[in-house]
């Protein structure tokens, strides 16, 4: 394990560094670097929701920057998969948006410039609502391109060397900031780290508009009417049982992950006392762990299959909010982290492979438009019960709801069989093609 694991970082770092003679391996360079600029805003994105709970913002407002992309998604997911599905340039449709929600956490930095702390809660709520189309369009076309990238034999390893760098440009952004966030007075310290952050939204875009997908049939531009649409999504879940289940247990899955979301920094801020250094610490260990975890996840899969992980991982994951919600004190969190970003990954790695494998090839932009539906639909729903219950019955309670539903999603995924058969990708890796 410890030689593959080395073997991986030589491999993630040769991939950005050695001339690039082939199309995959020009891809894979540019796919990775844009990871590195994406993790270098996402690291400073852990400290949005923590910097409204700092201006006085209520559970409901933290609860609904999470909720107000998932409810753009669920009302738009299909119909711009549907629309993305008839575009021939999908690179820029990919680059542009991702540059757009990257460069919202820069607006964020200047708002208490222009409009003050009182008004700053509801313009960046604003803001971020704007930002929730693109987000809609990046997650539909992040799907498409990197399943076209990779392919299906070099999916799984393409994925686990992306998000092993992303996590950690994720990890060393978060404690620069983290740090940084404590060498100046509030609410400046937060504005100078969201507005340098703009740096790594155009290091992303510079290399993803680099991307060249290989070549393949153009997309039909015809646009079919509602009704007919309906009906082709009717009988697509009809005749393709794996991914209906799949689609269905995961969307219990989601709704557990994400009624937490906006749980943890209100639990870390409000009922721990947490600093804003050992905030960044706790994701910085969050994401460093991912260069094991990845690694780990890849060798499992490779030996015991996609459903073995899957499992393993979903339940694992039940820990999390179970462990938070029972501790006082600031440095357990900080073991927790590690323990939720090891099983973060793996379901990062085979869910993600698991929906390429099941989504038929037909109509594969509308069969991704119905995923992140269903996903937008929990993340919208669960963060709003989450923050508005905790106010009720307490925040470490509603923390065990969550665990409660990411154990349910792991007793789904048990009896449909999600992953028992091993995606294409695995089997690839299997044989070593």
């Amino acid at each position: 394990m410890g030689t593959e694991l080395r073997q991986r970082v030589r491999n993630a770092v040769d991939t950005v560094r050695r001339p690039a003679n082939s199309l995959y391996e020009r891809n894979a360079r540019n796919v990775m670097i844009d990871g590195m600029g994406v993790g270098l805003v996402q690291g400073v994105g852990t400290f949005l929701s923590v910097f409204l709970a700092r201006l006085g913002a209520s559970n409901v407002v933290v609860g609904l920057l999470t909720a107000m992309p998932a409810i753009a998604g669920a009302l738009l997911a299909i119909p711009l998969g549907q629309f993305i599905g008839r575009q021939q340039h999908l690179i820029l449709w990919y680059a542009r948006s991702r540059l757009w929600v990257l460069s919202s956490y820069a607006f964020t930095g200047l708002v208490p410039f222009l409009f003050g702390n009182n008004w700053a809660p509801a313009v960046i709520i604003a803001i971020w609502a704007a930002a929730t189309i693109p987000q809609t369009l990046v997650n539909i076309c992040f799907t498409l391109v990197m399943s076209a990238v990779a392919g299906p034999t070099k999916r799984l390893e393409l994925m686990s060397r992306r998000w092993t760098t992303l996590g950690i440009s994720t990890a060393l952004s978060a404690a620069l900031a983290g740090w940084a966030l404590e060498q100046i007075s509030f609410p400046l310290n937060y504005q100078t780290v969201f507005i340098c952050s703009f740096l790594g939204g155009l290091l992303s875009y510079a290399f993803s508009t680099n991307i060249e997908l290989p070549h393949a049939p153009q997309p039909s531009t015809e646009r079919v009417p509602w009704r007919t649409s309906l009906h082709k999504m009717r009988s697509m879940l009809a005749q393709h049982r794996s991914f209906t289940q799949f689609v269905a247990s995961q969307f219990v899955f989601r709704f557990g992950m994400a009624m937490a979301i906006p749980l943890f920094p209100l639990y870390w801020v409000r009922t721990i006392g947490a600093s804003d250094a050992a905030i960044g610490l706790i994701t910085t260990v969050q994401s460093g762990i991912l260069l094991i975890a990845y690694a780990l996840w890849t060798y499992v899969a490779r030996k015991r299959g996609a459903g073995t992980v899957l499992l393993l991982c979903t339940f694992g994951l039940v820990l999390y909010p179970c462990l938070t919600a029972l501790t006082s004190q600031v440095w357990p969190l900080f073991v927790y982290a590690a323990l939720a970003g090891m099983f973060a990954a793996g379901t990062d790695l085979v869910i993600f492979d698991v929906l390429i494998a099941t989504a038929p090839e037909e109509g594969r932009g509308t069969a991704i438009g119905i995923y992140h539906t269903t996903n937008y639909i929990a993340t919208f729903v669960a963060p709003l019960i989450g923050a508005a219950a905790a106010g009720v019955v307490g925040i470490g309670t509603m923390l065990l709801v969550a665990a409660f539903l990411r154990l349910l999603s792991g007793l789904l995924f048990l009896l449909l069989g999600v992953g028992r058969e091993a995606p294409q990708a695995v089997k690839a890796v299997r044989s070593g093609t």
